[in-house]
């Protein structure tokens, strides 16, 4: 028999993804956390735990398909988008915003494939060398960091000298500390971040907010950039090229999900590991990792049992996972991955011709605004001050000419104190 209220529920979560994904500065976490606080009340409806749990996985699912369509045309990245920004943002510019916006999906949706093929064997190896695996996982981080580092060529200027390399790779140390260090700070005084709305604070907000949102932001005032028209175009580079950016994609996000501590963004760091990628297959690589992630991450909690995202803490507090249910799980996350793709090229297009018609100066002004203004609501003068702070370092990497994925040592440096 079919059960309507469960289908509904993914439905729920399905739409409420898209909401989170297409909303700057909203995380699929927080719709987690708010789903489970009013748990109680949906109960006492009569509503079934799995039911719950069902719209918590699909809105999880949905929001990593939908959230690149704000960083690619407003420039307003959250967790798990802020490297996104980079390739997307400037393919916008370029009137190639769509092209970004479908290789995205195209990113999500093959990771999906990738995940499923890895499900079975990731399940055997860390079932077995979990343990072993985290004795060893500050050392894999490390390697990535010095390799991404290391590989940094900087701009390519006729007579600047043997030395130039050696002088971006440094530039790109100093970027890499610096920023790690203000993580490392900002994690380690996150008491002081205090929402005047009552709301949960995060101190990713405003550190992410700042390297990747608003110093982009501040750029593309500076430059007086406009915005062309968004055309219809392909994609630019081989099957072969996108179906390796999608492997490594829904590679990373699948290992990552194992690993506490480590967000997506820190995988997608490992899928640059010692390459020279274009922005396009960054691009697909950056959105395969989310998605692949919120499919593992179930797998995970079944594995290890310990949850690896803020949706697998409140799927684990409304239901007890087994094969059966995972399976379940699953199927509905495959389902709804289906229609988030199709959401997500239809919110491209409509975001193409909505921003084309805005006036691209003052819409920067007003995502400087809103997220100065998310901020604050979030986590208070603390948030603030390292918002701006973080605005500030996020600026080196443009004016410096290296690479902006060393800023995520944000997130790496401290990871690096407490796994070394």
């Amino acid at each position: 028999m079919v059960d309507i209220i469960l289908i509904s529920s993914v439905f729920f979560g399905l739409l409420f993804g898209i909401f989170s994904g297409l909303t700057p500065g909203i995380h699929s976490n927080n719709f987690a956390a708010l789903l489970l606080a009013l748990s109680p009340a949906f109960l006492s409806l009569g509503l079934e735990p799995l039911d719950l749990a069902t719209a918590i996985l699909a809105a999880s699912v949905a929001h990593t398909f939908l959230d690149i369509v704000p960083s690619i045309f407003i420039g307003a990245p959250d967790a798990d988008t802020a490297l996104a920004v980079l390739p997307g943002h400037e393919m916008m510019l370029e009137g190639k915003g769509i092209e970004a916006i479908r290789l995205s999906a195209l990113g999500s949706a093959s990771s999906i494939l990738v995940a499923l093929l890895l499900i079975v064997p990731l399940s055997l190896l860390f079932g077995r060398f979990y343990e072993t695996f985290m004795d060893h996982v500050g050392l894999v981080l490390l390697a990535i960091a010095a390799v991404t580092i290391l590989t940094e060529r900087g701009e390519v200027i006729e007579g600047q000298g043997s030395l130039a390399p050696l002088k971006y790779k440094l530039i790109a140390l100093v970027l890499f500390l610096t920023s790690g260090l203000l993580g490392t700070f900002a994690f380690a005084h996150q008491d002081l971040a205090q929402s005047p709305l009552g709301f949960r604070p995060e101190v990713l907000m405003p550190l992410l907010g700042g390297l990747f949102g608003a110093s982009i932001l501040l750029i593309s005032l500076g430059s007086r950039a406009e915005v062309p028209d968004q055309r219809e175009t392909g994609f630019g580079m081989p099957a072969r090229t996108i179906t390796k950016a999608a492997f490594f994609g829904g590679l990373a996000g699948s290992v990552v999900a194992w690993v506490p501590g480590v967000t997506p963004a820190v995988a997608t760091v490992a899928t640059r590991f010692g390459s020279d990628w274009s922005g396009r297959e960054f691009l697909v690589s950056v959105s395969g990792v989310n998605t692949a992630n919120a499919l593992l991450t179930m797998v995970a909690l079944l594995v290890v049992g310990r949850p690896r995202s803020g949706a697998a803490v409140a799927i684990q507090e409304l239901v007890e996972l087994d094969r059966r249910l995972l399976l379940f799980m699953v199927t509905v996350a495959v389902f709804v991955s289906i229609l988030s793709y199709l959401a997500t090229l239809a919110a491209g297009r409509a975001a193409a011709k909505v921003v084309r018609r805005l006036d691209y100066g003052r819409l920067c002004i007003a995502i400087l605004a809103l997220l100065t203004a998310l901020t604050y609501a979030f986590t208070g003068p603390f948030g603030l001050f390292i918002y701006l702070v973080s605005t500030v370092v996020g600026l080196v990497a443009p004016f410096a000419g290296v690479r902006k994925t060393h800023a995520m040592g944000v997130l790496m440096v401290p990871l690096l104190i407490y796994y070394l």
